[in-house]
């Protein structure tokens, strides 16, 4: 245990350093734009004045954005107040400023500014033009009315100001050219609005209200609280047999199953061989019994959402009672260990991962201690290699020596028995059948 904690101590003081080092580059290149910036503002302070009674300026860290979202609005000494969140509407929101072409694809995109700013806010704190500024832009050059031009521009709105970079539509058009001038212009600069619109309809969830998110992933639950979930697969005494810690807590049981290593083994064909037979079927493939969100694969055994005949019943009685089983668990760990029961106390997420670890472990010990096993104790010359742990760790052949495997290659033949494993334990027809012979058993 004092080995991982010092290797956690050196990850984070490695990750410290680095990010002092990446606030160090991002000064000096600051540094350069300041002479720009500073000119700039002196002559916008020129040609409109200052006005009275005007807030003192905030120094934003612009550079920053996007990398210290919690530091600048999550916490207790943030940044900003809450105040800044509110727009028009009265409605808390961040905003999104982005460039987009006649065909939606996004070029540009800056988001995190407070939702009560306005554009000409949010255009001096966004990166768009840093390029122009350092010399890097592309070179382009065209011509129009016999004029040749050698700067991009991108087409905005009446309260961007009259820079080389914009070209603006006409408040007033008046005459016919004016008029079919400010068409083009406001026709065209609609894609980015339809760009808005389509981000909205595809991705719900950046149409909904933000649950809690931050800037290292989404750990807000159902009910708004950050948590981290453990995914655990236990016996009818509950033992745990297989553990995953470390997903964020908005993401369903299929999220947590497509990062899960609990099937690997199956993979790989180091699973242990069992065959049983039910209502005059031998099958060769273990199962876990599991809800109705979970796919219909050949490894899980579900209920059933709408039971009709009495065997129907019978068997979602008997297969929802034994599934409670994985929840006693859940309960007795937190009953035991406090630790995992109340907050996490600002841990670190490899420090609560070992924390989580660790206790199962003594959950095992005890259980494996407390249990009443109807087989007799076989003395073990080996206490660090028993049975028990050879059956849980690794399948051993007949000369009792561990199994070698097959290796497995991208483009050979082993590669393809992966694949047809894959194929096989997501197989649907199995899954059904075996939960057909499961109720005509009962």
């Amino acid at each position: 245990m004092e080995e991982v904690l010092e290797r956690q101590e050196r990850e984070i003081r490695e990750r410290k350093r680095r990010r002092a080092a990446s606030k160090r580059a991002q000064r000096d290149l600051d540094q350069q734009l300041v002479m720009a910036v500073a000119m700039l503002d002196k002559e916008n302070q020129s040609c409109h004045g200052s006005h009275e009674g005007r807030a003192p300026n905030v120094d934003r860290h612009s550079h920053s954005w996007g990398k210290n979202l919690m530091e600048d609005y999550f916490i207790p000494t943030s940044l900003y107040s809450d105040g800044d969140y509110g727009n028009q509407k009265g409605q808390k929101s961040i905003i999104l400023e982005a460039v987009a072409g006649f065909n939606i694809w996004v070029w540009h995109a800056f988001f995190g500014v407070a939702g009560s700013q306005n554009d000409l806010n949010i255009l001096g704190q966004s990166p768009v033009f840093n390029d122009v500024l350092r010399g890097e832009a592309p070179k382009i050059t065209y011509k129009v009315n016999n004029t040749i031009y050698q700067t991009g521009y991108y087409l905005a709105d009446g309260i961007y100001p009259r820079w080389t970079t914009f070209v603006k539509s006409l408040p007033h058009p008046r005459t016919q050219k004016q008029k079919l001038f400010a068409t083009y212009q406001e026709g065209y600069r609609k894609d980015v609005e339809r760009c808005f619109g389509i981000l909205q309809a595809r991705w719900a969830i950046i149409r909904v209200a933000a649950r809690m998110y931050d800037d290292e992933g989404d750990y807000g639950n159902q009910k708004g609280q950050k948590s981290i979930i453990l995914e655990a697969v236990a016996g009818f005494n509950i033992w745990v047999w297989h553990a995953f810690f470390g997903v964020a807590g908005s993401q369903n049981d299929l999220n947590i199953l497509g990062q899960s290593p609990v099937f690997n083994d199956v993979l790989r064909g180091e699973a242990p061989k069992i065959t049983y037979k039910v209502n005059n079927t031998i099958y060769q493939t273990g199962y876990y019994l599991a809800d109705g969100i979970y796919p219909r694969w050949t490894t899980f055994v579900k209920s059933l959402p709408h039971p009709r005949t009495q065997k129907q019943k019978l068997f979602a009685t008997y297969q929802e009672g034994y599934k409670k089983d994985v929840e006693r668990c859940f309960g007795t760990l937190q009953a035991r260990y406090a630790i995992i029961r109340g907050a996490a106390r600002m841990f670190d997420e490899e420090v609560l991962r070992s924390i989580m670890m660790t206790c199962i472990i003594l959950h095992n010990m005890i259980v494996e201690d407390e249990y009443d096993y109807e087989a007799k104790e076989v003395y073990e010359p080996d206490p660090m290699n028993t049975a028990l742990t050879r059956i849980y760790e690794k399948p051993i052949g007949p000369n009792g020596g561990p199994v070698e495997h097959e290796p497995l290659v991208r483009d050979g033949i082993f590669m393809n028995r992966m694949i047809n494993r894959y194929m096989e334990m997501q197989s649907s027809y199995i899954h059904e059948h075996r939960q057909v012979d499961l109720m005509e058993h009962l």
